[in-house]
């Protein structure tokens, strides 16, 4: 069985596992599972072809499911259902894997996501055309790579988001991506959609969606009750898609108040 990468913080007795979304690591939930530490035992999982996890031939969200759930049962979710929080791409693996292993999860939580297809991939393509326009070999220092983003991603947070993707192998071999760049470019249509997939998941669901950004749309709340009953949706003040970062008090404490009641 391969293994994702993972790293383990907190004490508390309820076994929360996070997945990021695109271009992210599992760390970038360091500062919510911080703050949920004496509820939870957190496990921060580095997705397929992200972070340092093991890279995949083809981009699809019910393989990326079922390897969450084989790191799952290792970890004994089949004895003890943990709760599963998904973000963006992160999200929609969530989903599929409470609809393909229910059996794995007591509680599922979905942050700025929807299980819907969307139109429009310019922003993604933008994006990962404009760190494979770099030329690593030629790259002395991590500020090296953000000075010649610069001017394609004037966002300094964003930039320094992207370049956590950036790694100095140990052997000598200069600059790396931890993300499958290439895999990511050819599949950006299948990163935006959602393939037809059946069945329901009755269980505890907290959909969070961030007060100023669009992934959640109104129409969407019949579609993710089709599929989750139980979904209640909570809206995170001041937050964009990256809601765990705009805002990880709330988001933390929306997490362990729906812990503490479900």
């Amino acid at each position: 069985m391969t293994r994702l990468n993972a790293i383990e913080m907190g004490h508390g007795p309820v076994q929360l596992v996070f997945a990021h979304g695109v271009f992210g690591q599992g760390r970038n939930f360091g500062n919510v599972a911080k703050l949920l530490a004496d509820q939870t035992t957190s496990v921060l999982l580095d997705l397929p072809n992200h972070g340092r996890s093991p890279w995949t031939d083809s981009f699809d969200f019910d393989l990326f499911a079922d390897l969450v759930a084989d790191e799952l049962r290792a970890r004994g979710a089949q004895e003890a259902p943990i709760t599963l929080v998904g973000h963006s791409m992160g999200g929609k693996v969530a989903m599929r894997l409470a609809l393909r292993h229910p059996e794995l999860l007591s509680r599922l939580v979905v942050a700025d996501m929807s299980p819907v297809a969307r139109s429009g991939n310019d922003d993604f393509q933008y994006l990962i055309d404009s760190l494979l326009s770099l030329d690593l070999d030629r790259l002395g220092s991590r500020k090296d790579a953000d000075d010649a983003l610069a001017e394609k991603i004037p966002n300094t947070a964003v930039r320094a988001f992207l370049l956590q993707n950036l790694h100095r192998g140990t052997s000598g071999d200069g600059w790396q991506w931890l993300a499958n760049l290439g895999l990511l470019q050819r599949s950006v249509d299948k990163l935006i959609d959602w393939p037809p997939i059946s069945g329901q998941w009755d269980g505890p669901v907290l959909w969070l969606r961030g007060e100023n950004s669009d992934h959640v749309q109104p129409g969407d709340e019949p579609i993710m009750r089709d599929y989750f009953p139980a979904a209640d949706l909570v809206t995170i003040p001041d937050a964009g898609h990256w809601l765990h970062a705009d805002q990880p008090q709330a988001v933390a404490q929306a997490i362990g108040e729906f812990i503490s009641r479900s």
